[in-house]
């Protein structure tokens, strides 16, 4: 992520704030240290993000999934002749 400082910030502001207006969320720090993160309003936050069931309803699972290929990994690890 991009970190300028706030004189950068303050000379920069428009196009700073294009940037992150388009997903380049970036940080305004003060002599070196991080101060504030500036992302667009659309951004989820850390407790919106859903990753599980993305997929929902565009694939599915067989009902033997936990079974398949079971014969083939068996030979292949010496456990069925």
């Amino acid at each position: 992520m991009h970190t300028v400082n706030i004189h950068e910030a303050k000379t920069q502001l428009s196009r700073l704030v294009e940037r992150a207006a388009k997903g380049e969320p970036f940080v305004i720090a003060k002599a070196g240290k991080p101060m504030v993160k500036v992302v667009p309003i659309d951004h989820p936050t850390a407790g919106q993000v859903r990753r599980v069931g993305f997929l929902n309803g565009q694939i599915s699972v067989p009902d033997d999934f936990d079974r398949m290929g079971g014969d083939e990994i068996e030979k292949l690890f010496g456990m069925k002749e």
